[in-house]
């Protein structure tokens, strides 16, 4: 079966992400995961995650991965519309390069001179200047005998709404400008990969965005075509100079001025008036034609996107990505400066704890938390925490341990319960007691370690603040004598993207700017 998925879906597909982000009803999270990756036995774990040589394992994409994820899921922040762009290609504008012109019927039959794509979104046919402006290249001086066109000599700077020349060196090159990436934007989304788009383009009320978006409406302006492609000269027409002839097609109003040489032969080609409504063009050369014309000439106008140039951004540029970001700061208490993530995911619509509600806050913690007295020895994240209770034994992996609040955080996964020297489901001696997950509890039964941390859980406490030498502590979980649990409930929401990665140390010193890119 004869069949592509068009580009134009994977563009709407990124548009309703991006509407399913914005939408109040929903939460999507960029979370962190895994504290201890390197285990010599365990399960999802390797000894050389985090080596050059070999690196993370790839994520699989199956449910007992994702339950699994759940359960070493830290830390969340929330995607909000301030968070979240379209974004493009980066092609930052050289002295010296040769740029495509955009053309609409870029393809396997025609191909690009320059770069030979078969496809005009992987082309380069819009530029960065050095001012992040973002332009799109109308002209870049290719003829018949020059069908690549020429390097580009002048750096476009204008902000001028119609097409123009960038300098006076003749390169040949016309540009359009479309807008100038915020100095916001510059700040957050900054890459070396890829071009920020603003937001709600058709909609934005910026007087720049709406300026250019309105010069490129052609229903207003009826100016939609802005150049025409010489694919043939021609030989044997009349002699003229600026011969103004109409531009026919499914459209209207399209005029062009076209000049010939003392052979005949079609040396220039002007939209003199863009018309609208065009999706095809013919220029009528009938008036030029002569009893001499001894080869016809074919002229192309160059149909722009949508109505115009300017006016459907996301179409023109081709945006089939999108960038997430997120920070990852002490600002509470749930993002500690003493926890290693190795996991970075996005879930949709988890729901608060003991609750079917979706969870709204900015951020959340999905450890488990203890909040300890009269602490004795050391903990390192990784270290196994236990505590009696009843016959069994609670167990868990230290998260973060906060020697100021004296707050254990820790996660409990099928790590610590899976056979012990296989990491597997393998039968084993103290399966019966030891194959069970048992949650830590407010009792007087000391949390301990095997390295030789003794603390007792401080069954006094509850709230979300506590008061330390220095300060009042947000704490960001709320506990009830001494235990706190996860802020969502353990698999709930969708997770939609996983990246396993060398594990990430956080410090007093750094914050972690997370930006995940997806494409559609």
């Amino acid at each position: 079966m004869a069949a592509i998925v068009t580009d134009q879906f994977r563009i709407l597909n990124v548009g309703n992400f991006v509407e399913s982000v914005e939408n109040p009803n929903n939460s999507y999270y960029i979370f962190t995961a895994l504290p201890n990756p390197t285990l010599s036995v365990g399960y999802g774990r390797t000894a050389d995650w985090n080596t050059n040589t070999v690196g993370p394992p790839a994520p699989i994409d199956n449910q007992n991965y994702s339950n699994h994820l759940y359960d070493t899921m830290l830390f969340g922040k929330k995607i909000t519309s301030a968070n979240i762009r379209r974004i493009v290609k980066r092609v930052d504008w050289k002295q010296g390069t040769v740029y495509e012109q955009y053309r609409h019927d870029y393809s396997i039959g025609r191909l690009s001179p320059t770069t030979g794509s078969s496809r005009l979104y992987d082309t380069r046919y819009f530029v960065l200047n050095s001012d992040f402006r973002v332009y799109i290249c109308i002209e870049n001086g290719a003829t018949p005998t020059n069908p690549a066109g020429n390097a580009s000599q002048d750096e476009p700077k204008f902000t001028d709404l119609e097409p123009t020349r960038a300098g006076e060196s003749g390169d040949g090159y016309i540009w359009k400008y479309l807008f100038t990436v915020s100095p916001s934007d510059i700040i957050k989304f900054d890459s070396t990969e890829y071009i920020t788009l603003p937001p709600n383009w058709s909609e934005s009320t910026d007087p720049q965005i709406s300026a250019v978006r309105t010069n490129g409406d052609s229903e207003i302006n009826n100016n939609q075509l802005k150049t025409i492609s010489i694919e043939k000269a021609g030989f044997g027409y009349g002699l003229g100079l600026d011969s103004e002839v109409d531009i026919l097609g499914d459209g209207t109003g399209g005029k062009a001025v076209v000049s010939t040489d003392s052979s005949g032969r079609i040396t220039n080609a002007q939209v003199s008036q863009g018309g609208q409504g065009y999706s095809f063009g013919i220029v009528d050369l009938g008036p030029i034609q002569s009893g001499s014309l001894s080869e016809f000439a074919e002229l192309v106008p160059i149909i722009p996107p949508s109505k115009g140039h300017g006016f459907d951004l996301y179409k023109e540029l081709g945006a089939e990505k999108v960038l997430l970001y997120a920070r990852f700061d002490d600002s509470t208490k749930n993002f500690p400066l003493d926890t290693v993530f190795s996991q970075v995911g996005i879930v949709k619509n988890p729901t608060s704890f003991g609750s079917t509600a979706v969870f709204t806050s900015n951020d959340f913690s999905a450890t488990g938390a203890i909040k300890v007295i009269n602490p004795s020895g050391s903990l390192t994240v990784g270290d196994q925490i236990k505590q009696t209770v009843g016959t069994t034994t609670a167990i868990g992996y230290v998260a973060s341990f906060d020697e100021e609040t004296n707050v254990i955080k820790y996660i409990q996964d099928r790590s610590l319960y899976f056979n012990k020297t296989t990491g597997t489901q393998r039968d084993y001696i103290g399966i019966s007691s030891e194959a069970k997950v048992v949650n830590f509890e407010s009792s007087s039964e000391s949390i301990t370690s095997d390295s030789g941390f003794s603390a007792s859980v401080d069954q006094d406490f509850s709230g979300i603040t506590t008061t330390t030498v220095n300060a009042t502590i947000n704490l960001g979980v709320n506990f009830a004598d001494g235990i706190a649990n996860s802020q969502i409930n353990k698999r709930s929401g969708e997770i939609i993207y996983i990246d396993n990665r060398p594990s990430v140390t956080r410090n007093s010193r750094q914050k972690e700017d997370i930006k995940v890119v997806l494409e559609f």
